[in-house]
């Protein structure tokens, strides 16, 4: 008898010790308990809130998926101008998304109407955000030809509402992205349960309106303060302190659409992958498709044109009834195959402006990861209460361009920006200055005038000392609100190349094949637009490279 009570008290002893252990490791590895200090996260009661059931980043409106990597960044098959314009360098690129397409007429003429609705022109106030939109029809325009039926027609009319939209500065492609943005936040927004239906339709008008960054810093300012649209937990059904707003740790928040940078822009259009095998890739591509000519070898559509541009001296498309690539203006997105990674028109069509400030070479010494020259670092502006400062209708700023063009820069409902300073720079390896456009090319550093050690170091360049002595025109208004145009007409300027002309990427509908190969690269001013210039949007992609591991034997 004293031998089986022994025995059964230590078998319950150890179902004790079982039980304790599963318990411990369930509670150990909960997706809801802290592994730093075990307490629960998402306590309806309060406490640490994060999205802890988060996936992978949402794939936005319009956008596919282009899986980074190394690739030779620069590197041309043909080079007839002889410009020391590229020179091959290894980079590589984070994964980021990009457009299927290039931005059409009707996405654009959508951003058009919104700002109408929302930002009337009639208003004093708001004037010049609906006429800074607007494209240079004008670019159609030609001394000795007739194209007046393009300069009425292209932007607004449904034949053409496919068609990639021309004749927008870089500027302004920069403000589409902004906004795009913001529209497709507050889409999620909605869908989510944080903004109340439809008011982005309905309730959106002059300073009560959207915008993401103010949601995430300043979230009972957005929509004006309106607490009836900017809801307090999903549906405005919360009952406690807790997710009463989304936020970065939400997950639901998408990063910004912007311009893609050169780097990334270059590695999509070439789109190597398609020519590897295990860990190498076999050759480089002399265009975004395969094979070193513009007319495809497939059977079905042997001889067919891959991409819209020049054949030569007067001929955009061919002979009528046997047209060479369908086209001899822009044609409608889609048109011709996609390359490797499902981007369309990669070459042809229209050229396209990406990020970057231009410079003869990239400094691949200085970086090799996500390479961009163009950083301006800002911050929110506070205001004397201590609390992010808001743009209102009477403090929207307003940019005068060269060309005459007043741009707005920025939209009542944002947060006010200006440069960093010494907080955020001092005793920094990384950077030490808001403005970055000149680094190690253009700044006094750079320059055969810099005395190392010498009391003018690290003090702004003397104009008459600049590296890059371009033209300075000037746009003013005298006393009685007039614009007084100054035009340098210096006979000492040396170069076309400073801190306001863009890099912009693959051949157009006016360019001979030479500059469909991905690697070449132009520059025009940021304040002007062409008739053969588009763009694209990219965004960056937060989390793992890819979707799926990769191993070696594939």
């Amino acid at each position: 008898m004293k031998v089986n009570k022994i025995m059964a008290l230590r078998l319950m002893l150890t179902a004790a010790l079982v039980v304790g252990v599963t318990s411990c490791s369930k509670n150990s590895s909960s997706k809801n308990a802290s592994s730093a200090t075990g307490w629960k996260i998402n306590d309806k009661k309060g406490g640490f809130q994060y999205n802890s059931n988060f996936k992978k980043q949402e794939t936005a409106p319009g956008l596919v998926l282009v899986e980074g990597g190394t690739f030779t960044m620069g590197k041309v098959q043909d080079d007839v101008m002889h410009d020391w314009n590229n020179t091959p360098n290894q980079q590589h690129v984070q994964s980021f998304y990009m457009d299927e397409t290039e931005v059409t007429n009707i996405m654009y003429m959508e951003y058009l109407d919104w700002l109408k609705r929302v930002f009337d022109p009639e208003d004093d106030n708001y004037r010049n955000i609906y006429e800074g939109a607007l494209p240079d029809t004008l670019v159609w325009r030609d001394r000795l030809g007739y194209n007046e039926t393009m300069t009425n027609n292209y932007l607004r009319h449904p034949a053409y509402a496919s068609y990639p939209v021309v004749g927008v500065n870089w500027i302004q492609a920069v403000e589409f992205s902004k906004w795009r943005t913001d529209r497709v936040n507050e889409n999620v927004l909605e869908r989510e349960g944080y903004l109340k239906r439809d008011a982005k339709v309905t309730d959106a008008k002059g300073e009560s309106t959207f915008n993401t960054e103010t949601y995430l810093n300043a979230p009972t300012k957005t929509y004006g303060g309106n607490e009836e649209i900017v809801l307090k937990g999903k549906r405005g059904k919360s009952k406690d302190s807790t997710n009463l707003y989304a936020q970065r740790t939400s997950g639901i928040i998408l990063p910004e659409y912007r311009l893609p940078t050169e780097a990334e822009w270059e590695y999509a259009a070439a789109s190597d992958v398609g020519n590897r095998e295990y860990n190498l890739y076999r050759g480089q591509k002399k265009y975004p498709w395969k094979g070193n000519y513009t007319r495809s070898g497939n059977r079905k559509v042997k001889g067919d044109q891959l991409a819209n541009f020049k054949q030569g001296k007067g001929d955009y498309g061919g002979i009528a009834g046997w047209s060479d690539d369908g086209a001899d203006i822009t044609q409608s997105v889609k048109y011709y195959p996609p390359n490797d990674f499902g981007l369309y028109d990669m070459a042809g069509n229209v050229a396209e402006w990406v990020a970057d400030v231009y410079r003869p070479i990239v400094d691949d010494e200085a970086n090799d990861f996500n390479y961009y020259r163009g950083n301006v670092y800002m911050k929110n502006k506070i205001g004397e209460d201590g609390k992010a400062e808001i743009v209102t209708a009477e403090t929207i700023a307003y940019d005068t361009l060269a060309n005459g063009r007043i741009m707005a820069r920025n939209f009542p409902g944002q947060i006010a920006q200006v440069p960093i300073d010494e907080k955020e720079t001092y005793l920094r390896q990384n950077f030490d200055k808001s403005d970055n456009r000149n680094y190690r090319d253009g700044d006094k550093q750079s320059t055969r005038y810099f005395d190392f050690g010498s009391s003018e170091e690290g003090e702004k360049v003397d104009d008459s000392k600049r590296m890059y002595d371009s033209p300075k025109h000037n746009v003013t208004t005298d006393s009685l609100g007039n614009m007084v145009r100054r035009f340098d007409k210096s006979s000492k300027r040396t170069t076309l190349i400073d801190d306001n002309v863009r890099v912009y990427k693959g051949g157009s509908w006016r360019d001979r094949a030479y500059w469909l190969d991905p690697a070449q690269r132009r520059y025009f001013p940021q304040d002007m637009a062409t008739d053969y210039i588009g763009f694209r949007c990219a965004m960056s992609r937060v989390g793992p490279k890819s979707d799926g591991k990769k191993k070696a034997r594939n």
